[in-house]
């Protein structure tokens, strides 16, 4: 599927306000709603428009400190990579994690309540 300038504009008000109604949508990017409800269709139905999420607010859900953490590896083997990935992924605290090429192997992005609730994930789960 190849995007317009209408297409993206929806897909940029889609990302400032996944909630937005069809109506509102529609008069913010200059069609009537029935297009605009077909185009956001298209979108999903080809994928571009994966999903719809909700963005937390960390210090409302008590989680104020955000730690970043550089990861290195034993390996970079298959094995090795994908052990790594899974376990990170039942650590409810790592909200993102990038594989790097370069210097370090993953770079994550840690919620906690505060350092020692950090310190505590670290030596418990992390290091490990």
């Amino acid at each position: 599927m190849k995007l317009d300038d209408i297409d993206r504009k929806i897909l940029k008000a889609l990302q400032q306000n996944g909630r937005l109604q069809n109506n509102e949508l529609a008069k913010a990017v200059g069609l009537s709603p029935s297009p605009c409800l077909r185009r956001v269709r298209a979108l999903e139905e080809e994928g571009i428009i994966d999903k719809y999420i909700a963005i937390l607010s960390p210090s409302k859900v008590g989680k104020s400190l955000t730690v970043f953490a550089k990861v290195w590896l034993k390996g970079q083997d298959a094995r090795t990579i994908e052990g790594f990935t899974e376990a990170i992924m039942n650590f409810p605290q790592v909200v993102e994690c990038y594989f790097m090429a370069g210097d370090y192997d993953f770079f994550l992005r840690i919620l906690a309540t505060d350092i020692e609730d950090y310190r505590q994930f670290q030596i418990k789960s992390l290091s490990r």
